[in-house]
Protein backbone atom coordinates (compact mmCIF):
# COMPACT_ATOMS: atom_id res chain seq x y z
CA UNK A 1 0.00 0.00 0.00
CA UNK A 2 1.19 3.50 -0.87
CA UNK A 3 1.89 6.00 1.68
CA UNK A 4 -1.06 9.20 1.84
CA UNK A 5 0.17 12.35 1.20
CA UNK A 6 -0.35 14.83 3.86
CA UNK A 7 -3.17 17.32 2.94
CA UNK A 8 -1.60 20.11 3.95
CA UNK A 9 1.79 19.19 2.30
CA UNK A 10 -0.61 18.33 -1.33
CA UNK A 11 -1.71 22.06 -0.92
CA UNK A 12 1.19 23.34 -0.68
CA UNK A 13 3.33 21.99 -3.32
CA UNK A 14 0.17 22.49 -5.70
CA UNK A 15 0.53 26.20 -4.84
CA UNK A 16 3.23 26.34 -5.48
CA UNK A 17 3.07 24.70 -8.77
CA UNK A 18 0.79 27.15 -9.59
CA UNK A 19 2.89 30.15 -8.54
CA UNK A 20 5.54 29.02 -10.37
CA UNK A 21 3.11 29.05 -13.56
CA UNK A 22 2.06 32.21 -12.46
CA UNK A 23 -1.41 31.05 -12.21
CA UNK A 24 -3.11 32.69 -9.46
CA UNK A 25 -4.50 30.31 -6.79
CA UNK A 26 -5.34 30.55 -2.76
CA UNK A 27 -6.92 28.20 0.43
CA UNK A 28 -10.44 28.96 0.50
CA UNK A 29 -10.81 26.92 3.52
CA UNK A 30 -8.74 25.59 5.40
CA UNK A 31 -9.06 21.68 5.80
CA UNK A 32 -7.52 18.61 8.03
CA UNK A 33 -3.79 18.80 7.68
CA UNK A 34 -2.94 15.42 7.19
CA UNK A 35 -6.29 13.51 6.19
CA UNK A 36 -8.52 16.35 4.47
CA UNK A 37 -9.83 15.70 1.53
CA UNK A 38 -9.28 18.87 -1.56
CA UNK A 39 -11.43 20.52 -3.70
CA UNK A 40 -10.23 22.93 -6.41
CA UNK A 41 -12.29 25.68 -7.91
CA UNK A 42 -11.30 26.94 -11.32
CA UNK A 43 -12.57 30.39 -11.72
CA UNK A 44 -12.59 31.60 -15.55
CA UNK A 45 -12.89 35.32 -14.37
CA UNK A 46 -15.99 35.77 -16.52
CA UNK A 47 -18.72 34.35 -13.74
CA UNK A 48 -17.86 31.28 -14.59
CA UNK A 49 -16.31 27.95 -12.61
CA UNK A 50 -15.52 24.11 -12.06
CA UNK A 51 -15.20 22.50 -8.85
CA UNK A 52 -12.99 19.58 -9.24
CA UNK A 53 -12.77 16.72 -6.48
CA UNK A 54 -10.30 13.80 -6.30
CA UNK A 55 -11.44 10.47 -6.69
CA UNK A 56 -10.57 7.00 -8.69
CA UNK A 57 -10.51 5.33 -12.20
CA UNK A 58 -12.39 2.90 -11.66
CA UNK A 59 -11.38 0.80 -14.74
CA UNK A 60 -7.24 1.47 -13.88
CA UNK A 61 -7.65 2.47 -10.24
CA UNK A 62 -5.59 5.45 -10.98
CA UNK A 63 -6.62 8.57 -8.73
CA UNK A 64 -7.86 11.60 -11.09
CA UNK A 65 -9.64 15.23 -10.94
CA UNK A 66 -13.38 14.50 -11.81
CA UNK A 67 -15.45 17.79 -12.89
CA UNK A 68 -18.10 18.10 -9.35
CA UNK A 69 -19.84 20.76 -10.69
CA UNK A 70 -19.95 23.58 -13.08
CA UNK A 71 -21.44 26.24 -14.48
CA UNK A 72 -21.98 30.29 -12.78
CA UNK A 73 -19.82 31.06 -10.34
CA UNK A 74 -22.53 31.48 -7.68
CA UNK A 75 -24.11 27.91 -8.17
CA UNK A 76 -20.17 26.56 -7.83
CA UNK A 77 -19.98 28.84 -4.59
CA UNK A 78 -23.38 26.98 -3.21
CA UNK A 79 -21.88 23.38 -4.10
CA UNK A 80 -19.00 24.74 -2.02
CA UNK A 81 -20.87 25.54 0.84
CA UNK A 82 -23.24 22.72 0.93
CA UNK A 83 -19.88 19.92 0.36
CA UNK A 84 -18.48 22.25 3.73
CA UNK A 85 -21.37 21.61 5.83
CA UNK A 86 -21.37 17.75 4.93
CA UNK A 87 -17.07 17.89 5.62
CA UNK A 88 -16.17 20.70 7.80
CA UNK A 89 -12.07 18.94 7.32
CA UNK A 90 -12.50 19.76 3.66
CA UNK A 91 -9.90 22.37 1.91
CA UNK A 92 -10.74 24.26 -0.68
CA UNK A 93 -8.53 25.67 -3.06
CA UNK A 94 -9.80 28.65 -5.83
CA UNK A 95 -7.38 29.20 -8.82
CA UNK A 96 -7.87 32.34 -10.73
CA UNK A 97 -7.27 31.75 -14.84
CA UNK A 98 -8.84 33.14 -17.98
CA UNK A 99 -8.06 30.31 -20.15
CA UNK A 100 -8.33 27.59 -17.45
CA UNK A 101 -5.12 26.45 -16.54
CA UNK A 102 -5.67 24.25 -13.37
CA UNK A 103 -2.60 21.81 -14.12
CA UNK A 104 -4.80 19.03 -11.60
CA UNK A 105 -3.83 16.61 -15.22
CA UNK A 106 -0.05 17.53 -14.57
CA UNK A 107 2.67 14.14 -13.43
CA UNK A 108 2.95 14.33 -9.47
CA UNK A 109 -0.30 16.04 -8.99
CA UNK A 110 -2.84 13.13 -8.96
Amino acid sequence: MTPRLRAEFWVQAYLRRLSLSEIPAFVVARGDSDAGAVLVKLSLLDGTASLFHRGFDLETGARVWDVLTQGPEAEVDAAIAKQREFDPDLWVIEVEDRAGRHMLDQEGLL
